[in-house]
């Protein structure tokens, strides 16, 4: 199998020709192939806008035109045995048909494939960020659909307001996937500025806009709230203190939450994603926190996209999820069984 920037990371570093090469370039680059174990799956290229830098375009060129020197001009080496099967979105026509979903941090990453999936499965989204000119690159690429986009901040309760008011008469689901990272500081090198804007957004913005929608599915006896939650919500070594604080209250709040409205018609659940390969934000790298959290990195199975993790969101959102409630399901390749 001739090898491309579009081929994956793992079809590089398996390849007879182009895994030398691959391994030479990125040892001269003051790396290892070992760093990019969680990233097998990933095209080339895609590692360019991922990596925030530290994997540029010029990298992937130069990586290409040396195994396109190495390899005979007939190279037909057979795909390896272990080359992962890539998976592809099934669209399931009509599942959100005549239901109004809420979806936070709709402009990109996850929350932009929660909504374009929602909006392609029938459904009305009220798309809900910051960004206003994002949102409304979401609704142009998704021409025919039903979305409502509205910019504004969830952790104020005018801007929560007014998504309920955009969302008009029932809503039938709310997806809170907003959030921010932190720098992988340890408590003692955490400042108060970022715990706070972290515990902000992660924690108080899924709570008010959570406490904003229930009433109105307590009423119609009917309504699946998500809530994403992430392996930092599972465990201590996936990010620093304000991150993985937010994301375990972000568990608490999913689980009381199913408890209170058991046998209501409100269903309550939270996904907790792994290495998702969105290309969030990192604001830095704390000195102590942040070596000691990398030697936990090699752990990570394997990076999904956010289609991916839109799967697993949009199935606990629809009616599909009947009789699930206070469930955080791990769609993390593995890497919470580890």
């Amino acid at each position: 199998m001739a090898l491309s920037a579009a081929s994956t990371v793992g079809e590089w570093l398996d390849h007879p020709v182009g895994g030398p090469v691959f391994r030479s370039i990125l040892e001269r680059a003051g790396t290892s192939a070992d760093s990019l174990t969680p990233a097998r799956s990933v095209p080339l290229q895609q590692l360019v806008a991922l990596s925030q830098g530290k994997f540029p375009a010029e990298l992937v060129d130069a990586l290409v035109a040396a195994y396109q020197a190495a390899a005979p001009a007939d190279d037909e080496t057979a795909e390896t045995a272990t080359a992962p099967v890539r998976w592809a979105e099934d669209v399931t026509p009509g599942r959100f048909a005549g239901q109004t979903v809420i979806v936070t941090g709709a402009a990109s990453g996850i929350g932009r494939a929660v909504a374009s999936r929602v909006a392609r499965e029938g459904g009305r989204v009220v798309a809900v960020d910051l960004t206003a000119d994002k949102l409304a690159d979401l609704a142009a690429s998704l021409p025919g659909a039903d979305v409502v986009t509205v910019a504004g901040d969830i952790t104020s309760e005018d801007s929560v307001a007014e998504i309920v008011r955009a969302a008009g008469g029932q809503i039938h689901a709310l997806a809170n996937v907003a959030g921010i990272a932190d720098d992988n500081s340890a408590v003692h090198e955490v400042s108060d500025a970022l715990w706070e804007r972290v515990m902000r957004v992660n924690v108080e913005g899924a709570m008010r806009l959570t406490r904003a929608v229930v009433p109105g599915m307590l009423e119609a006896r009917e309504g699946r709230i998500v809530n994403v939650a992430s392996e930092a919500g599972l465990r201590g070594s996936a990010a620093g203190a304000a991150y993985t604080a937010s994301k375990h209250a972000v568990v608490g709040l999913t689980r009381s939450s199913a408890v209170m409205y058991a046998g209501t018609g409100v269903r309550v659940n939270a996904v907790a994603p792994g290495g998702v390969l969105t290309g969030i934000h990192i604001p830095g790298n704390a000195e102590f926190g942040g070596p000691r959290l990398a030697a936990y990195r090699g752990n990570i199975p394997g990076l999904a996209t956010a289609e991916e993790l839109a799967a697993s969101i949009t199935f606990l959102l629809s009616k599909d999820s009947v009789n699930i409630t206070g469930t955080i399901v791990a769609s993390d390749a593995g890497w919470s069984a580890v």
